[in-house]
């Protein structure tokens, strides 16, 4: 190949950023300075101006595998060139198919079944949308309540923003849904500050369920969805007990309990999903991201047995030859389903899952190498999951990690922030001289800061 697609070169500046409209940026100040990414292999990004980045991120939680891997790369040039697109309304093709009993291979438990859509988003609208039916189709229509958690994140759909506790992606859109309530986050400085792994104080946190279960009415209430390890809101780890604990009161009330594990899927945590490493099974799971390594959009919902069951029951019961009145135009795209394949190979042939469960002590002593550098406030890890949390500048919230996250880059190596907390998630087939060089730079460069 010649680096050009359709006579455009991809390595070159562009000559106008305007038109862009970046999500989740600073727009304006992106564009008079320009951080731009041309290419990329395994670890590294390169920059515009030829400069090797190390990836601290996984691009953006997403590349579990690393870059440009050669297999996946293969499998999607042979897809488009076999099968561009193909419906999946009432038609089909073999590769999601296979894909879904890949991935419920994967997932301990009694997972039967898997919907796929092109996003975290779309996954969690679909997982919201799954359990609301469920509820109906069974003849419990009263169920009609979503339960979230403050400091969630769940992509940003309407129903995603509902049932998130992220202030700023909710505060623009108005009322949003109806009859959604929020647990309260169990991030606390006083009892858990510099915890390695799971915080053994917090479990309570998940009682304040049955609180809410009360004031609504348990028998109003569908779902809880909760991230397992909390990503985008700066990594916080679920205590000790705390994720046992919901299971408990769900059982208890008939409440399905959806797992967002868009981030926590796919090795991040040294296991295949959270559900996993922490030992407790909910009946709905979402992921995206790490599905297909980042390289074509897809998402995923997982269901246990039982709730597809009820669906089919309802149809026939009813006449209707649609089980399910939801879906995407790009669900099960081939091109997506063969990345998706791919990837799964890579993971099992590296035994990516099993490096970075071998990986994460080393990880951990890393993580926590910098509690006594300039700012620092609070260290967080688990799996190969960091979160570096700064105490921030007097009347200025979130200036000091932006400008650590453009000093980073300056130096080679990417990190994400959010709000004052860096959050880090290396692809998985990091090594320990790589490990070094980000907490290095990171040490350097807060050590500059003001």
């Amino acid at each position: 190949m010649d680096g050009s697609i359709l006579g455009v070169n991809p390595d070159a500046q562009p000559n106008n950023l305007e038109s862009f409209w970046m999500p989740f940026t600073w727009n304006r100040q992106f564009k008079k300075d320009p951080l731009l990414l041309t290419s990329a292999k395994d670890m590294h990004y390169t920059s515009v101006d030829g400069r090797s980045i190390l990836d601290g991120t996984a691009g953006l939680w997403c590349c579990n595998a690393g870059h440009r891997r050669e297999r996946i790369v293969e499998a999607v040039q042979q897809a488009v060139e076999h099968l561009d697109f193909a419906p999946t309304f009432q038609l089909g093709h073999p590769l999601p198919f296979e894909l879904a009993s890949r991935v419920l291979g994967m997932v301990p438990g009694d997972f039967d079944h898997m919907f796929f859509c092109n996003s975290g988003s779309e996954a969690v609208d679909s997982a919201l949308k799954i359990a609301l039916a469920y509820h109906r189709v069974r003849g419990d229509a009263a169920r009609t309540r979503l339960i979230g958690r403050e400091r969630g994140y769940h992509g940003t759909g309407f129903g995603g923003i509902s049932v998130g506790g992220i202030v700023k992606n909710r505060m623009f859109f108005g009322p949003l849904i109806n009859g959604v309530d929020h647990l309260p986050h169990t991030h606390d400085l006083a009892h858990n500050a510099y915890t390695r792994g799971q915080p053994h104080w917090g479990a309570h946190f998940a009682d304040e369920l049955e609180r809410i279960a009360a004031l609504h009415d348990p028998s109003t209430i569908a779902a809880v969805i909760v991230e397992p390890l909390a990503g985008s809101t700066g990594v916080l780890v679920p205590p000790k007990g705390y994720l046992k604990r919901l299971r408990e009161i769900c059982d208890k009330h008939g409440f399905l309990l959806i797992f967002d594990e868009v981030i926590t899927g796919f090795g991040r945590l040294g296991a295949g999903f959270a559900t996993e490493y922490f030992d407790v099974q909910p009946d709905i799971i979402t992921c995206a991201k790490g599905l297909t390594n980042g390289v074509i959009p897809m998402g995923g919902v997982i269901t246990r047995k039982g709730i597809y069951d009820a669906f089919t029951a309802w149809a026939d019961e009813t006449g209707s030859t649609i089980e399910l009145f939801h879906g995407y135009t790009y669900s099960g795209h081939p091109v997506a389903a063969a990345a998706g394949l791919a990837t799964m190979e890579v993971y099992k042939e590296e035994r990516l899952f099993e490096r970075a469960n071998d990986l994460a002590p080393y990880w951990e002593d890393a993580v926590h190498s910098l509690k006594d550098t300039r700012h620092v406030i609070d260290l967080r890890n688990l799996g190969l999951i960091a979160g570096i949390e700064l105490e921030p500048r007097p009347g200025k919230p979130t200036e000091r990690a932006y400008e650590a996250f453009r000093r980073c880059y300056d130096k080679g190596v990417l990190i994400r922030v959010t709000g004052d907390i860096i959050a880090l998630s290396p692809p998985l087939i990091i090594d320990k001289p790589q490990i070094d060089q980000i907490f290095e730079t990171i040490r350097d460069v807060l050590n500059e800061l003001d």
